[in-house]
């Protein structure tokens, strides 16, 4: 490895983007993570100063690479390799709320799949 790389999935787990290499690293190769615009696999070497897109749990992450390290560290250590530039999370009041049937209804009727589908914003047809 040159001085001064380190891979793309190896630091997004360093600083805790990720739980796992392995999550990590699925995450590049489904296009969910993009360095300085463009897609990248997970042997991309990062450098300082490269901005990274993560789109992971519903949630885009934009970071700045302020510190390479490839072991994973405290939290607070781990902050300090990076700069978020992320936008805020929405407020749980504007997440989609998730319909709850009453326990032992039975199955949903084509009249309340329908229901559940037009809620979740979903069209057949």
């Amino acid at each position: 490895m040159a001085d001064g790389t380190c891979r793309v999935d190896s630091w997004l787990w360093s600083v805790r983007l990720f739980k796992t290499r392995a999550a990590a690293s699925t995450a590049c190769k489904g296009g969910h993570v993009l360095v300085n615009g463009t897609v990248v696999k997970p042997a991309r070497l990062l450098a300082v100063g490269d901005e990274v897109r993560v789109r992971a749990a519903d949630r885009e992450r934009i970071v700045e690479v302020a510190r390479l390290i490839t072991k994973r560290v405290g939290a607070p250590v781990a902050a300090e390799c990076m700069i978020d530039r992320s936008p805020p999370p929405p407020p749980r009041e504007h997440r989609a709320a998730v319909p709850v049937r009453d326990r032992g209804s039975g199955r949903p009727t084509k009249r309340d799949r329908r229901e559940m589908e037009r809620l979740r914003g979903r069209r057949d047809g």
